[in-house]
């Protein structure tokens, strides 16, 4: 044996970690646990609070699951990286600019779907693109034209879009991943 193998034979065996979601879990209860203890009142009501924003999550976070394993069934690797990757050129913007826009609920439900999305080669410039552009809410645009009229919602708008390309480049630049 020489030094390499004796000092990989000496290495404690790592105990398993615990995943940041477990982590973040166990914390929570330990606080639902402490307010249990100070005020029953707080707790069932922070309880039901809970329980309410979960169910009103769950249809979206239904739909994120189903479109996560239908990308994972039906795209591959290679169609991702040539419409949304690093190559993808205009079209992957145009793409990220529209996605952004027309798809609806909280951004924190659809994390998972990007990071999804980023292990199959979506660059990190379209994924800013993608978010920024979610400040364009087309259920919104008819009132926000009734109280600020049409001139400001547009103008509002296309800066939003405008802006997000900037945000893009300036993610890919920082993030070092992307080629600008």
């Amino acid at each position: 044996m020489n030094n390499q193998d004796i000092k990989n034979n000496m290495k404690r065996p790592e105990g398993k970690k615990l995943p940041g979601g477990i982590k973040f879990f166990l914390v929570m209860v330990f606080i639902y646990f402490i307010l249990f203890l100070f005020s029953k009142y707080f707790f069932v009501e922070a309880l039901i609070n809970t329980v309410l924003t979960f169910l009103k999550i769950l249809p979206t976070l239904g739909l994120v699951f189903i479109i996560m394993v239908l990308s994972n069934l039906y795209i591959k690797k290679g169609k991702i990286q040539k419409h949304l990757g690093h190559e993808s050129g205009i079209k992957g913007w145009l793409f990220a600019i529209l996605a952004g826009i027309f798809i609806a609920g909280p951004p924190y439900v659809l994390y998972p779907l990007l990071s999804d999305l980023k292990k199959q080669g979506m660059s990190d410039s379209l994924m800013a693109v993608f978010l920024y552009n979610r400040n364009v809410k087309i259920p919104f645009l008819p009132i926000s034209v009734l109280y600020f009229g049409f001139a400001y919602t547009v103008i509002i708008s296309l800066l939003i879009v405008i802006f997000s390309i900037f945000n893009g480049l300036l993610v890919g630049k920082m993030s070092d991943q992307d080629k600008i």
